[in-house]
């Protein structure tokens, strides 16, 4: 089971977006999510219906070098 609460996976979720889109372009995210019915699995299939497992996992693996996992929280 996860500790972290659905409260604390969306305001980590609003804190990434706005690190790297800025608040307009968050704004502008949401929005769009909401107004196209977003199908996130429908999404991931046609996005990564071309990639192979080995370049996938190898790139996972090079993600989390780069950003290792924190345990959810902010040292702020």
């Amino acid at each position: 089971m996860y500790d972290t609460t659905n409260a604390e996976v969306m305001q980590m979720g609003m804190e990434c977006l706005i690190e790297k889109l800025g608040i307009i372009d968050t704004e502008r995210f949401i929005s769009n999510l909401l107004r196209e019915r977003f199908d996130y699995t429908e999404w991931r299939k046609k996005y990564f219906a071309n990639v192979d497992l080995e370049t996938f996992l190898n790139e996972a693996a090079e993600y989390e070098k780069a950003h290792p996992f924190q345990g959810g929280k902010n040292n702020d």
